[in-house]
């Protein structure tokens, strides 16, 4: 799977653990920064990664910033997006298996490193379920067309 992977300075070190994650699960993974914890803006970083699921240049992608929620409200404006802030491994496979999200985002200052990277294994290796679920996505895609 191709992934791409972006952080802002308070998500910095959590992307570096889970880029060889990853990796180290034989996915290609695509680093778009930040490269150290100097303060950068996480819009910038979102929009990598975002611009590159939407238009399908990568399968999946995840976002980590100091709360997580800047790094999805900036995603979740690009379209074919569902970017999906999550905090444990219960909303991280179910983000995937109801609601086909494409894109995780975590906070690292909210979150603990082993079960951030427990998070982003489960949720590349979790499928999307379909059947009931895919009737409700459509109906999300449908908002883009409006």
């Amino acid at each position: 799977m191709k992934i791409a992977l972006g952080a802002d300075h308070g998500g910095f070190h959590l992307k570096n653990r889970i880029r060889e994650v990853l990796e180290s699960l034989g996915h290609e993974v695509k680093d778009f920064g930040c490269n150290d914890t100097a303060s950068v803006d996480y819009p910038d970083y979102a929009e990598k990664v975002a611009r590159g699921v939407s238009e399908g240049t990568f399968d999946r992608g995840i976002l980590i910033c100091g709360t997580g929620i800047g790094m999805s409200i900036s995603a979740n404006k690009f379209p074919h997006v569902r970017a999906a802030l999550c905090h444990n491994i219960f909303t991280a496979r179910l983000s995937r298996e109801h609601n086909d999200a494409n894109i995780l985002t975590m906070g690292e200052r909210v979150i603990g490193s082993g079960l951030a990277l427990e998070m982003a294994k489960v949720w590349v290796e979790t499928e999307f379920e379909g059947g009931r679920h895919a009737r409700r996505v459509g109906k999300i895609c449908d908002f883009e067309r409006e």
